[in-house]
């Protein structure tokens, strides 16, 4: 048994690698474990032998689906890596990475600079606060470009540098594109800090480092963009750690640069940007050290907020072993022996053996062991003695524990805040195969609902079908491929439909009297108003009837029960969303009332309020196309005729440009074939949930069958 080796919390890492889907973020990762000797030789994308994409579908699609940490050790330090996806209909795994990292890791493609999703992953790294540093990855690849790069990242993602801080290279390439490129071939890179160049040896995979002086033809480029650097640098440098040295024409230490760079990297008033490229193991030691000298410990990081279940009160926990016992539950995954829970320990201890409480459940779980898992499940899971604060560790067999939910001390107790979820928009019905796997089905659906949140599964109330809903074609694709693959079920699935929402036209107040249930008598009276809200939740439901009503609290309890429930489903059996009841008074008769009565008085008073007075909305998505310019005329006449509304459209030197658009989902289905068929081949598109608005008559009439 591995004793928990890292104790020193200021050694430890807990980092993500986020980018774009195909800016090599995987072949990255792999290099970065390659180095670091947590495996012993290098995957491919291509071949399908990458450590952290372990599942079948994901070395079919070479992309990352689910979320892995794996721990290992550089330059004396712990380091917990958790892979992230980097395509759109993933971003939940992204979402609930981002909240458990301590810092990230940012691949940028060297020929494509910015794209849709790294603009996503940029602005959810943004909501969680987390410092990160820039890798420009792909320098190899013809067209490369590592100032254009900068400059995009500057444009897209930094436009207001006093607030969003700014990139400032610390490493710059030798060169960029390949030998049959017209400039000169990327070789090497230029660390800015201690002005040297350093080469790596393609015999062994990089793994032999050349120091040398900078060649002669770069001297000046290098000597630029360190003036640039020490700019950036002196502009914050409150403790005048190397602005004397500058302003005297010195070189400043080589480890007070590095203070001030981690200083303000923290504080995220830089993001320092390194370059190189995996596929030619050009850089990625430098990109290793960047993250142990630069990307927080979990001391950097402000102490985690939660409330007290019972009072409500905020409460903070320091990421200290001596503070009691809180932790997230990030992730949670399906095995055959007995799912496994990721937690994210925050504060104090998690020991085995120990009754976690679970706060928002309001249940003890029995942890029995604590494991580090490595990536590929066939290395399996290392036991450890203690999860201290800062560790990420994983928990075999909880019973009633899901991703988002806090385990705390029984005698502490602490609700963190829970992880919030993008709605669904595609759904499509799904039934076995063979009627004798119905239960079987259920079963792994319930699995599957329990790894992602985002993945949702109902009853269509007029046909009976299970439908399973989720974030686009593609997540419910790989859900599909899971049951026959993982759970061995033969599944046939309809054709994807839209996840259409209701929305009140109207507010309206109701009031509801009932004097019989059945032929018998009865009594209830309810004053309910309902109205829209914008809110996480998609519906909500008040008591607000006055202190002094002498209703019992049971009564008004059933009617709030009924009120949820209703609410669940439009007048069209659609969701609602943003709907909002409050029932604001209510009377009752000692001898005729009960529960049922208001139960039945709470969803007439639905009904009425929602009788001919919802809107039906339809989701609408945000689509980035990226496309050689000479076909930017048909992608434009394309989207028109899809009823899309153009909000922008980039050109750049090198012949590409860039249109943003919001579409119906409804018009999308096939689009990122048809896409390519446009362009041939060469344009790529992300798509994302952008929001819901009033569907057209149109969508009304069809759904109605007319």
């Amino acid at each position: 048994m591995a004793k928990s080796s890292h104790t020193d919390l200021t050694r430890v890492r807990n980092i993500g690698v986020i980018a774009h889907i195909d800016a090599g973020k995987t072949t990255t990762t792999e290099h970065l474990l390659y180095y670091a000797g947590a495996k012993h030789k290098l995957g491919g994308v291509d071949e399908g032998t990458t450590e952290t994409d372990y599942d079948p579908e994901e070395q079919a699609r070479g992309i990352t689906i689910y979320s892995a940490c794996v721990p290992f050790e550089w330059a004396d330090h712990h380091i917990n890596l958790i892979d992230t996806p980097g395509h759109v209909d993933f971003t939940a795994e992204v979402e609930r990475s981002l909240r458990v990292l301590d810092g990230a890791v940012v691949v940028f493609d060297g020929q494509k600079g910015v794209e849709a999703q790294s603009e996503t992953v940029w602005r959810q790294a943004n909501k969680y606060g987390v410092p990160r540093i820039v890798f420009v990855n792909k320098m190899d690849v013809v067209g490369a470009n590592f100032a254009q790069t900068l400059a995009s990242v500057n444009a897209r993602l930094t436009p207001n540098p006093a607030e969003q801080g700014r990139p400032v290279p610390i490493v710059i390439p030798i060169g960029s594109g390949g030998a049959a490129d017209s400039r000169t071939p990327f070789s090497g890179i230029i660390d800015l800090i201690e002005m040297k160049a350093k080469f790596f040896d393609a015999g062994d995979y990089g793994k032999t480092v050349r120091v040398a002086e900078i060649p002669e033809d770069n001297q000046l480029e290098a000597q630029d963009y360190r003036e640039k650097l020490f700019d950036a640098l002196t502009a914050h440098d409150e403790k005048d750690l190397i602005t004397t040295a500058v302003l005297e024409g010195q070189d400043p230490d080589p480890a007070k640069v590095r203070q001030l760079v981690r200083e303000l990297c923290l504080a995220r008033k830089i993001y320092p940007v390194l370059s190189g490229s995996g596929r030619e193991h050009i850089g990625i030691q430098p990109l290793l050290d960047a993250v142990t000298y630069y990307l927080p410990s979990p001391l950097d990081r402000p102490p985690v907020t939660g409330t007290d279940p019972k009072g409500k009160k905020e409460q903070k926990r320091k990421p200290d072993a001596k503070e009691p016992f809180c932790g997230l539950v990030f992730k949670a995954s399906w095995h055959p022996n007995g799912n496994r829970f990721f937690v994210r320990v925050y504060s104090g201890v998690m020991k085995p053996n120990m009754r976690a409480y679970n706060p928002g459940k309001d249940t003890k779980e029995n942890v029995a062991k604590l494991f580090h898992v490595h990536a590929d499940p066939a290395r399996g899971l290392e036991e450890v003695e203690t999860g201290p604060a800062g560790d990420i560790v994983c928990v075999v067999g909880l019973k009633d524990t899901k991703t988002g939910d806090t385990l705390c001390e029984t005698a502490h107790p602490i609700l963190l805040e829970a992880i919030s979820f993008a709605e669904a928009v595609v759904s499509q019905s799904i039934e076995p195969e063979s009627g004798g796997d119905k239960d079987k089905l259920g079963l792994a659906l319930e699995v599957l609902q329990l790894e992602d949140p985002t993945f949702i599964i109902r009853a269509d109330k007029d046909t009976g079908q299970t439908l399973m809903s989720g974030m686009g074609t593609l997540h419910l694709e790989v859900k599909r491929h899971r049951l026959e693959r993982d759970f061995r079920i033969k599944v046939r699935a309809g054709k994807p439909r839209v996840s259409y929402r209701e929305m009140l036209k109207q507010p309206r107040t109701i009031e509801m009297k009932v004097e019989k249930l059945g032929d018998k008598p009865a009594f209830a009276e309810l004053k309910v108003s309902f109205t829209n809200f914008k809110s996480e939740k998609p519906v909500a439901v008040f008591n607000a009837v006055p202190a002094e009503n002498p209703t019992p609290v049971a009564f008004l309890a059933a009617a709030e029960r009924a009120l949820t429930d209703a609410l669940q489903t439009g007048e069209l059996g659609y969701p609602m969303m943003h709907a909002q009841a409050r029932i604001i008074d209510a009377k009752f008769d000692p001898q005729l009332s009960s529960e049922d009565a208001f139960l039945a008085a709470a969803i007439k008073a639905y009904r009425e309020a929602t009788s001919g007075n919802v809107q039906l909305l339809e989701p609408i998505m945000k689509v980035t196309v990226t496309t050689p310019t000479e076909f930017l005329g048909n992608v434009i006449g394309d989207l028109g005729a899809r009823g899309a509304e153009i909000s922008d459209t980039v050109s750049n030197e090198s012949g590409m440009s860039e249109v943003t658009a919001t579409v119906p989902l409804a018009k999308l289905f096939t689009y990122a074939n048809e896409v390519r068929s446009l362009s041939q081949g060469r344009a790529a598109a992300g798509i994302e949930p952008h929001s819901y608005q009033a569907a057209p008559d149109s969508v009304l009439r069809q759904l109605m069958g007319e």
